[in-house]
């Protein structure tokens, strides 16, 4: 028989709530790839930034704190993680204090440099060894992997968005409150589209793909799809 596997890199870029994490990561599970959540990293540095007690709108501070701070990430996607100086922040970076100030955070230049450094690494190390990688976030197609295999902009409506969020939280263990998520969505959407740094953006060669009518499995058949029709596929042969 033979399994499927994914060689090269896979970017997944959109706005919160389109399904990106769920979607990337069965995808790269089911593929035998690594997974990185490139928003993940931008929300454990702003806790660094939060617990330092530095306001997110003072530049010099926020970079001197993200300097000082020791991000490491977990790319199984069975089993992603962050830890944050050495302290797993995987639930507390999903809080709405966090929410409120990663983009001002992302927004700062020297932040940006420093993480893509830090995802381009991880990212060269994974297509060593597995050899492919599901890249999630908002920048990987046009900044981080402008040469990826495959690139897929996701979109889906804000309401869609807002209520796919509450639910997460609800489920989480969070407060779910829809009416304070649409207005933080739409706010986001705002910040990280309209900022001079690696604005959100569709790469001029990506696809998009609409992802309010549709459940996880269809989001994963078309994925599946794209990946195969562009190459990225090797088989690998073993016997049962």
């Amino acid at each position: 028989m033979a399994h499927a596997r994914l060689r090269g890199v896979v970017a997944l870029d959109g706005p919160s709530g389109t399904g990106k994490s769920t979607v990337s990561r069965k995808l790269a599970s089911a593929l035998g790839a690594t997974y990185l959540d490139t928003g993940a990293m931008y929300r454990a540095v702003t806790l660094a930034v939060l617990r330092a007690q530095v306001e997110p709108s003072d530049a010099v501070e926020v970079v001197r704190v993200v300097r000082a701070a020791e991000l490491t990430m977990g790319t199984d996607p069975e089993r992603p993680g962050v830890l944050l100086d050495g302290q797993d922040v995987g639930q507390e970076i999903r809080g709405p204090e966090v929410t409120g100030a990663v983009s001002a955070v992302s927004a700062v230049a020297e932040v940006r440099d420093q993480l893509v450094a830090l995802q381009r690494e991880l990212i060269g190390r994974a297509l060593r060894e597995p050899g492919g990688i599901v890249v999630e976030g908002r920048d990987i197609g046009t900044v981080v992997v402008p040469d990826a295999g495959l690139k897929v902009y996701l979109t889906a409506s804000s309401t869609a968005r807002a209520e796919r969020r509450t639910a997460q939280d609800v489920s989480e263990g969070r407060a779910g409150d829809l009416d304070r998520t649409h207005a933080d969505v739409q706010r986001r959407d705002a910040l990280d589209s309209g900022r001079k740094v690696a604005p959100l953006r569709k790469a001029d060669d990506a696809l998009e793909l609409d992802t309010t009518d549709l459940d996880v499995a269809g989001v994963l058949e078309q994925l599946h799809k794209h990946v195969e029709s562009r190459g990225l596929l090797t088989r690998d042969e073993f016997a049962e």
